[in-house]
């Protein structure tokens, strides 16, 4: 599977992971996004991550890098009404995915849109 397609396919199912618990059953399907801007390599847990910029403008996800020991595992920051959102999904070594999502839960807002940026200044991944 290429990198590209697993971007989509990940940030697809962190959405529908995402979900409020009681949704209503009208309610409408999770965007499709595409994050293929990157990636930047970045340090969260003291582990190394893949950072991508998302084509909502600001959504990101980030990734186990190869030779993570939290792999396989990603956590994506969802862009909505309220700022930023957090999610995390993976079957990767708890101890360093909850290290690296005590570093993620304390970026700002600010700081992920900053990820975005440096992300797109990458440019896109094909």
């Amino acid at each position: 599977m290429s990198t590209r397609r697993f971007l989509t396919l990940t940030v697809l199912v962190g959405l529908l992971g995402a979900a409020p618990a009681q949704a209503p059953t009208d309610s409408p399907s999770p965007p499709h996004l595409n994050c293929t801007s990157g990636p930047l390599t970045r340090t969260f847990g003291k582990t190394s991550w893949y950072v991508y910029g998302c084509d909502d403008g600001h959504s990101v996800v980030v990734i186990t890098a190869p030779g993570n020991p939290a792999m396989p595992f990603y956590f994506f920051f969802v862009w909505g009404p309220k700022g930023f959102e957090l999610h995390g999904e993976g079957t990767g070594d708890k101890t360093l995915t909850d290290a690296a999502f005590e570093d993620l839960k304390a970026l700002t807002d600010s700081d992920v849109a900053r990820l975005y940026k440096d992300c797109a200044s990458v440019g896109r991944r094909t």
